[in-house]
Parts: C-alpha cells; structure tokens; sequence
C-alpha cells in the first residue's frame, strides 16, 4: 500500500479553484488550474501566485549559526548581511551534491535554510549528523507555509495589498519581517521562475488569509494562482536548476556549473 500523500494548508484553496492535483515529492500538489500555458504566459507578462509550502525549513539560531551553516554548504554564508540570501548546494563527504538550497541570514543569531520537498527528510538528517553538539536548530517545515508571487506586475500587487517601502524596495536576494493582511511573516525578493517576485514565509494557520489577499489584490492586476507544470516550464526557460534531473546525488557542483 503507498503511502499517504501530505497536503499543504492551501489544498483545499486548490479544490476550490478547480485545481489537477497530483503526487509529488510525497505530496498532494496542484500541477494545473486553467494550464500549463497560460499560467506560464500569465507569470511572464503579468504575475502568478505558487503554493510553495511543501519545501523545507530549517532554522539555525545561536551565536555559531552562521558560522555552522557556513560549514555546510559550498557558498560564503560568513559574508552574508542580516537581511540578505544566497543560493548554494550542500554536499557529501564526496563533494556531490545533496541538495541545493537557498540560505537566508535573519538575524545575527538566524539563519533559515531552504531545501527541496523531496530532499526533506535527508537534508534535515545531514544537519542533525553534522551541526555541532549543543547548536540550536529546528525542522520548522510544518509550521511554516510558502507562497510565491512572481511576475513583472508582483511589486504592484504587494503595494495593493499595504506593503510598506521596506518591502516594496527590497533588493534582490534580501529578506525582510513585515506584516501584510493581518499576517506577521517573513517577506524574501526571491524566486524560481526567472521573474522579480516575493517569497512569502508565514505560519501555516495564516496560509489560507494570505493566500485569499493576494488573490483579491491581484485580481485587477491578471494575478492567477499557478501550478507546478508552469513553475516547471518557467525555471527551465530561465535556465534555473531542477534537483532529479539537472544534479543529483552523483553530480558534482563543480560539473553543475555551481562552482
């Protein structure tokens, strides 16, 4: 017998809007609503909204944490600001490549680290094998919910819905606390389809306000929620990296071009 398949807190958001929802990663994931196409076409010239909260969330804190997770991966987590990100890959003892990742500084003490849905469980593994004894961490993937709204009209929908400047202004590749439609959440100008964007980190219970806000927000600006066929198709236009397919577990970051 298989086994169940996890659902994000959006699921039934996806039911109601007349989503294909498939297996993925061990999860129940809508892969289309209207499709494939044009929801690609909608996040290029307008703005699409992804339910991304089958991905991984693991949180480093105490005065070792940048120093830990630097330790960890193939980028410089030392060089990062409070406020800014990076994109790098976590390795074996071999040098090949576990997983890639997105590393956010917080705090002084903070760092939130990013890994695929379907690289979960090993990822968190290979921190519990490897961080030091007594380093503060914690799996906060099924606390939290992501949600990515991409497209060149996503600043505009985030200034509908009552973004302050420091959201607004946010360079590339930074993070940010913010507050939006009630909700207290964490705020990332960051993406996997190629276009400006925001991540959007909150509570899991909090998922279902957001989501239905930046809906409504967006609905004069031609926002439509888009699945994971087009976040597909949108990375691989953008020549962006799919673990499983474009790395592996027997891929070297240096042959991946992620030197």
């Amino acid at each position: 017998m298989s086994a169940e398949l996890r659902e994000t807190p959006l699921t039934n958001e996806h039911r109601s809007l007349g989503a294909r929802l498939v297996p993925f990663a061990g999860w129940r994931m809508p892969v289309q609503y209207e499709g494939i196409k044009k929801e690609h076409e909608a996040v290029r010239t307008r703005a699409g909204l992804f339910d991304v909260s089958h991905m991984g969330e693991i949180l480093v804190e105490g005065p070792q944490a940048v120093a830990e997770v630097d330790r960890l991966v193939t980028n410089d987590v030392s060089k990062l600001d409070v406020g800014s990100a990076l994109y790098t890959v976590c390795c074996n003892e071999a040098g090949f490549i576990l997983d890639d990742l997105i590393v956010y500084r917080l705090a002084d003490e903070k760092v939130l680290v990013v890994c695929n849905a379907s690289n979960r469980d090993k990822i968190v593994a290979h921190f519990a094998d490897n961080l030091s004894l007594g380093t503060p961490w914690n799996d906060v993937s099924d606390a939290w919910a992501i949600l990515a709204l991409q497209g060149p009209r996503a600043v505009a929908i985030m200034k509908e819905i009552g973004a302050p400047p420091s959201v607004l202004e946010l360079p590339s590749f930074h993070v940010t606390r913010a507050r939006l439609a009630g909700v207290d959440l964490w705020t990332a100008r960051t993406g996997y389809t190629g276009e400006d964007g925001f991540e959007l980190f909150c509570a899991s219970e909090d998922a279902v306000t957001l989501w239905r806000a930046l809906l409504e927000a967006g609905q004069s600006y031609g926002l439509q929620p888009v699945g994971l066929g087009a976040r597909d198709t949108l990375r691989l236009e953008a020549r962006l990296t799919l673990y499983g397919n474009d790395i592996t577990e027997e891929t070297h970051p240096l042959e991946a071009g992620l030197g």
